[in-house]
């Protein structure tokens, strides 16, 4: 038999021994999950090939309490993944080995440490196995009881359940303390197996420090619905004065400490190191994925929300890793095209935007190309699993439709008017505004091929056709539609608010007043060049936008053209919006062509 004790003892002498070196770190929360993970890694439960991290059958392992990241790296230490020295290096600049676990460290699936996370992650990786490649690896979530709190858990439960998988493993280390005191459970665990249960889970509890429990637990994973293994645990497990004390979280051993700690520990085989069961050898499923050509009609009016859809089903042969998920609103979106066309290939997630970026993280980290689309103002409850999947280093391509003032008498809740600025925030991030359904699916092609967070406002309005079929488009440019060397002021806008732009060029023009109109329909990365020379060439600038001012179109132009002494002007969302008709909301705004005209006007006449 295995000896676990003798292998747990190394995992918590390198707990010590780099939280202390570090001077900071969660030392007691990595101590408590120490018996879970020494038995899941080294009683043959947990399939990997050390070699090659990224092989497709690998099991995965996701650490949604990211803080237990010293736990993670002496696990993969005592596998042989890493050597034991660099251990030391924990929090130190440079390192892989950082405060919470990212994609700097080989092993790590993605980057964890905002508590509720992980689970939603795990279930996309699980969901892949079982629908898209059908893999055999299993998918291992560690938990910990404070997370449980997080909604988003509860949204990844239902969805865990609705969709029977049976390959993914949750396990809650259940020891009792969080951050500032008692977690709101407790050691109630029968009230964590009950709830699991209540959302379809299989719930089994277990004494976490108790070997031959934990193994059982691993060897009779039950089927047919997800498992949560629910541990009963010692907060500090294995240093008796940090063993279930309040106010260790996040406090590490001082030396001293450290020593008295390791005296406790007895012998420690330092050189002792195990092996991992390699995975069975196995081949993702072939996919190719028939065209599905759809009727183009580019002379009548189209939302682009709807051309969103009907470019997924056009692109779909093209990109076989492409997956489509929407919460609930596929009628709305227009995602319901491409569920029509390839329903094996779409995932309902429901009224759970939260869990639904989640997931499509996991898939992302999977190897497949997510489009995930929702309203533009229900993206904002997922900002925070968006932030954090930037340091996953996934590509993700969000759609955001029902942007801006001009979706009308479903009032200012349902307006997306904080999008551009969420999405501007995200690093290397591309945010894609278009006019009309050819920019839009245009620009939805390159979305398949861009690395890193894509966005895309999707007007829901149909709109009179701008381009013609053949034009191009690339992220990072812009369309200049109208110009001459009379240009005396520049009118930059994006999406319905360049209809307005070419309204006012329209009435100025019979007054002989020269603008010239720009369409950025990219917002980041920005045409700079284009918008340099609008600078040089013309006396102002205008931005019109249907999006609030703070950090939106105006803003990015503004920070492009720092450097040059020209005025950037901004119309833009600063009243309280209101339900109304679109062309009431535009106006009451003053972002539509009447107020465009006026302010040319009143600029030219102050120079």
């Amino acid at each position: 038999m295995t000896d676990y004790e003798k292998i747990a003892r190394l995992i918590r002498y390198w707990i010590i021994q780099s939280t202390t070196k570090a001077g900071s770190g969660h030392l007691s929360s990595s101590l408590s999950a120490v018996d879970l993970m020494t038995v899941l890694f080294f009683g043959d439960f947990f399939h990997y090939d050390i070699d090659n991290p990224a092989y497709h059958n690998n099991d995965r392992l996701i650490f949604s309490k990211g803080h237990a990241s010293p736990l993670l790296y002496a696990m993969w230490a005592a596998a042989g993944g890493i050597e034991a020295e660099e251990l030391l290096t924990l929090r130190t600049f440079g390192s892989r080995l950082e405060g919470h676990p990212t994609r700097a460290f080989s092993f790590a699936e993605i980057a964890t440490g905002s508590l509720g996370q992980g689970l939603s992650v795990g279930l996309g990786m699980a969901l892949n196995a079982k629908y898209l490649d059908k893999l055999s690896y299993r998918t291992w979530v560690l938990l910990g009881d404070s997370e449980m709190s997080e909604g988003q858990n509860w949204e990844a439960l239902q969805i865990g359940a609705h969709y029977c998988l049976d390959n993914l493993v949750g396990i809650i280390d259940i020891n009792r303390l969080g951050q500032r005191g008692e977690t709101m459970l407790g050691y109630d665990i029968e009230m964590y197996a009950r709830r699991c249960e209540a959302f379809g889970w299989h719930a089994l509890c277990i004494d976490g420090h108790d070997y031959a429990q934990i193994e059982s637990a691993y060897q009779n994973l039950p089927k047919g619905k997800p498992i949560m293994i629910i541990a009963k645990t010692v907060k500090g497990k294995g240093v008796s004065f940090v063993e279930d004390k309040d106010g260790w979280h996040g406090r590490v051993l001082s030396e001293e400490e450290a020593r008295k700690a390791l005296d406790e520990l007895g012998d420690v085989d330092i050189s002792w190191r195990g092996d991992l069961p390699k995975p069975t050898q196995e081949d993702p499923a072939q996919y190719h994925p028939k065209p599905h050509p759809q009727a183009e009609n580019f002379t009548q009016p189209i939302a682009p929300r709807k051309a969103y859809g009907h470019a997924l089903v056009n692109l779909h042969p093209m990109y076989p890793q492409m997956v489509v998920l929407d919460a609930e609103v596929s009628n709305s979106t227009f995602a319901k095209v491409f569920k029509e066309a390839y329903p094996e290939r779409f995932f309902e997630m429901y009224i759970a935007e939260q869990n639904m970026v989640g997931v499509a993280v996991g898939l992302a980290a999977r190897g497949k190309i997510p489009f995930v689309s929702t309203f533009a103002s229900f993206f904002t409850r997922a900002v925070d699993q968006i932030r954090v999947a930037q340091y996953s280093q996934v590509n993700l391509n969000l759609i955001g439709s029902h942007v801006g003032v001009s979706i009308g008498e479903d009032g200012p809740t349902q307006m997306g008017l904080e999008d551009i600025a969420i999405m501007r925030a995200i690093l290397r991030s591309v945010v894609l505004y278009p006019a009309d359904h050819v920019a839009c699916e245009k620009l939805i092609t390159c979305m398949a091929d861009s690395a890193g967070i894509s966005y895309l406002r999707a007007t829901r309005t149909d709109t009179q056709p701008i381009y013609p079929p053949q034009e191009e488009f690339h992220i990072g440019g812009s369309k200049t539609l109208k110009n001459s060397k009379k240009d005396e002021v520049t009118l930059i806008a994006a999406g319905i608010t360049l209809y307005e732009a070419l309204k006012a060029y329209d009435e100025l023009i019979q007054e002989d007043i020269h603008v010239r109109v720009i369409d950025l329909y990219s917002i980041k990365p920005l045409d700079i060049s284009t918008l340099q020379q609008a600078a040089q060439e013309t006396k102002s600038l205008i931005t019109i936008e249907d999006h609030f001012a703070d950090g939106g179109l105006g803003d990015a132009v503004r920070a492009a053209l720092y450097d040059r002494p020209i005025r950037v002007y901004s119309l833009a969302v600063c009243k309280m919006p209101k339900s109304g008709t679109q062309r009431e909301l535009l106006d009451y705004e003053e972002i539509s062509a009447p107020y465009i005209v006026s302010k040319v006007k009143d600029i030219l006449s102050k120079q």
